[in-house]
């Protein structure tokens, strides 16, 4: 009830959130692209540009958020969509993302860098079987 007023700032108010998420959509499309992993990757190649992604997309969900009240919720969307922009069946997606990151997330709470890196490997080792770095 705290956002509906009268009329014309209701309207306001729904058109300026309509605005939010349409740039939120476009920002993530075009990173989605950006970050995608080429279809020739190899393995290797292709769990870095894994890890990668996610690391910069759930930074960028946590500066778009600010870590605020269940913001990982937002992050398991945002990656999911980016796993099935990249050919993964979306319920696989899912699934991969549910596993990474495990309710390593909290509400309210900024995750640090390395519990970051640690879900983008997981997430891209749990994929490729690889991780980026090269083994003996």
């Amino acid at each position: 009830m705290h956002s509906v007023g009268e009329a014309e700032e209701t309207a306001a108010r729904v058109v300026a959130s309509l605005l939010e998420w349409r740039d939120w959509l476009e920002d993530m499309a075009e990173r989605f692209e950006q970050l995608a992993p080429p279809p020739d990757a190899n393995a290797e190649d292709r769990s870095w540009h894994l890890e990668r992604a996610v690391t910069r997309l759930v930074t960028t969900v946590v500066d778009r958020t600010h870590a605020e009240s269940a913001w990982y919720g937002l992050c398991d969307t945002t990656l999911t969509w980016f796993l099935s922009s990249t050919g993964l069946r979306p319920e696989a997606a899912r699934k991969a993302v549910e596993a990474a990151i495990g309710g390593r997330f909290k509400s309210w709470a900024e995750p640090a860098p390395p519990l970051v890196d640690a879900v983008g490997e997981d997430l891209a080792v749990r994929l490729t079987g690889r991780g980026f770095y090269r083994e003996g």
